[in-house]
C-alpha cells in the first residue's frame, strides 16, 4: 500500500486487496492443540464454582480416593446423590478409579459444594488429559451453573413470599 490513490475507485481497490490478505491471515488453518498443565508434583489443578461455593481441586493418578477438606468423600458428603455428582466427570470420561482427588471447598451448603467440586474436577481433568475436553463439554460439565439465590425484596417476607392477606 505504498502507492497513493487519487480517486475513490483507487482507494476501493487498495482496501479490497489489503482486506483479502488480512482475512486469509486472520484465520489459522488449524486449531492449536491444548497442552497438559501439571505442577512439579505431577498434579493438575482446577477451580470450580457453584452458588456461593468455591472448590480448589488437585488431581493426580492414583486409586480413585477423593478427599474433601481433609476428610473422605463418604464422610464429608453423606448423601449418595452428592457423591454421584462428584463422580460424574470420571464416569463420562471413563476414568473411574484412576485419579486421586484432593480438594478444599469453602462457602455455600453441601449441594453447592458438591457442584463446585464437580466443576473443579472437570477443569482439572481437562488440564491433565486435554483429549477429554470434547466428551466433558458435550455433557455440559464445563458450564458454570449461574443460578443464584434470589435476593429478598423490601416489603416481602422472602424473595417472592408476600405478607399474609387479612380480610378484616
Amino acid at each position: 500500500m505504498s502507492e497513493t490513490g487519487t480517486s475513490l475507485s483507487d482507494l476501493k481497490t487498495m482496501t479490497a486487496e489489503a482486506g483479502n490478505s488480512a482475512a486469509l491471515s486472520a484465520y489459522p488453518a488449524k486449531k492449536p492443540e491444548k497442552i497438559q498443565i501439571i505442577d512439579a508434583q505431577k498434579r493438575a489443578y482446577g477451580t470450580g464454582r457453584r452458588k456461593n461455593a468455591v472448590a480448589r481441586v488437585w488431581l493426580k493418578p492414583g486409586s480413585g480416593k477423593v478427599t474433601v477438606n481433609g476428610r473422605d468423600q463418604s464422610i464429608y458428603f453423606a448423601r449418595q446423590t452428592q457423591r454421584l455428582i462428584i463422580n460424574q466427570p470420571f464416569l463420562i470420561a471413563g476414568r473411574i478409579g484412576q485419579y486421586d482427588v484432593v480438594c478444599t471447598v469453602v462457602g455455600g451448603g453441601l449441594s453447592g459444594q458438591a457442584g463446585a467440586v464437580r466443576h473443579g474436577i472437570t477443569r482439572a481433568l481437562e488440564n491433565y488429559e486435554p483429549t477429554l475436553r470434547d466428551p466433558l463439554k458435550k455433557a455440559g460439565l464445563f458450564t458454570r451453573d449461574a443460578r443464584m439465590v434470589e435476593r429478598k425484596k423490601v416489603g416481602l417476607h422472602k424473595a417472592r413470599r408476600s405478607k399474609q392477606w387479612a380480610k378484616r
